[in-house]
């Protein structure tokens, strides 16, 4: 089977974040296992979803890991012209849900594998496909504890997000949080008796706000991101039963996203400082007053230095001369920190076109992917790597 003929495939399941992957999944599995190939199945926690992870060529021999996530967002609310879950080829597009983020590179690596398990590779390929990256790099995690475990790691990943075939050397770091504010709740009537969550929200999205002016006008800089500094976003803002009630409890989701020059840590301690500021001067009114800030989800940034050997290896397959550094989030921070692998980021489409409706990734760009992995079996049958 080509990608394309994959891809239409593996637009069919509805594997959206929320939703189980294990369909997808099984489908591989069997591709590969009817090349001869053996995956490794990893199961969430409550079985519900899955990794997969293979490797074609000797054993006990590190080789190029091929990495992918299989969720994709939700259609929910969004304008469709064509079936999200039908491949649509039109016009040279190729058209559904995740098409561009990222089936369209997990298609063409599957094919890949296919091809290669009919070669004699010096130099192993690996597939590794995850599941909930689009909440977080959640999934992938417990396929990197495997790797951890494993004899030998990966001499260089390739994760395949829409780049326009450019190769991307990093990405920001997360932190996503949120902040419970509490107060007193009260008649509106008599509200200036209370406390009103609500205000003290509006205090610490201000605060939020400050830190982000000053990240702006004096922090750290890295040119090679569309926005050069760290950034700092509220998300979502919940509170209040009704208008005659002073709400008690306001809760806030935010996030930071940060360039490897600036500490998400030292980001977090200045923002609490002015959480603890907020409080003790609604303490006055209210002591029960709080702001409690919780993390729930982080991953770090990459940042592969652009004169690597890994970056000369990748651009010496697409053709490129340049890099460039992406404005989304990937699991190839996980990958380099704990796992010491090399990462960059390469691969079919755009993300202008991703969490769309009538996402859709070119032939052409499906073609130039095909190419730089048809050269990488080249490359791992020579063992020149």
């Amino acid at each position: 089977m080509d990608s394309i003929q994959i891809l239409d495939q593996l637009i069919a399941f509805p594997t959206v974040s929320r939703d189980s992957n294990l369909a997808l999944i099984n489908y591989v599995a069997g591709l590969l296992e009817a090349a001869g190939v053996a995956s490794q199945i990893i199961h969430s926690e409550d079985g519900h979803k899955a990794n997969l992870f293979a490797t074609i060529g000797p054993a006990g021999t590190p080789g190029i890991m091929l990495s992918g996530h299989t969720d994709v967002v939700p259609i929910d609310g969004q304008d469709w012209t064509l079936p999200p879950f039908e491949m649509t080829d039109r016009d040279g597009r190729l058209y559904g849900r995740g098409a561009a983020d990222m089936k369209g590179f997990v298609a063409s690596a599957v094919a890949a594998c296919l091809k290669a398990a009919t070669m004699e590779l010096k130099t192993p390929l690996h597939l590794a496909l995850s599941y909930d990256e689009e909440i977080g790099c959640v999934g992938v995690r417990s396929l990197i504890e495997m790797l951890q475990g494993a004899p030998q790691r990966p001499l260089l990943c390739i994760i395949g997000e829409p780049t326009e075939m450019q190769v991307a050397t990093g990405h920001k770091g997360k932190v996503g949080a949120h902040a419970t504010c509490k107060g007193r709740e009260g008649h509106s009537a008599l509200a200036p008796l209370a406390l009103n969550a609500i205000h003290l929200g509006c205090d610490f999205v201000s605060a939020l706000r400050r830190e982000q002016d000053r990240l702006e006008q004096h922090g750290e800089r890295d040119g090679d991101y569309d926005i050069p500094y760290t950034t700092v976003h509220v998300g979502r803002m919940n509170a209040g039963v009704a208008l005659n009630i002073v709400p008690n409890l306001c809760r806030i989701d935010f996030e930071i996203r940060n360039i490897a020059a600036d500490n998400p840590v030292e980001i977090l301690d200045r923002i609490r400082g002015d959480a603890a500021r907020i409080v003790a001067d609604a303490s006055a009114i209210a002591p029960e007053a709080a702001i409690d800030i919780e993390i729930f989800n982080t991953y770090p940034g990459l940042d592969t230095p652009a004169n690597s050997q890994a970056v000369a290896f990748v651009k010496s397959l697409t053709g490129g001369n340049g890099t460039i550094k992406v404005a989304f989030g990937t699991e190839g921070g996980l990958f380099s920190r704990d796992l010491g692998t090399p990462t960059v980021v390469c691969g079919p489409g755009s993300m202008a076109q991703g969490h769309k409706p009538d996402e859709f990734v070119s032939r052409e760009q499906m073609r130039r992917c095909d190419d730089m992995l048809e050269k990488l079996l080249r490359r791992l049958v020579a063992g020149a790597v």
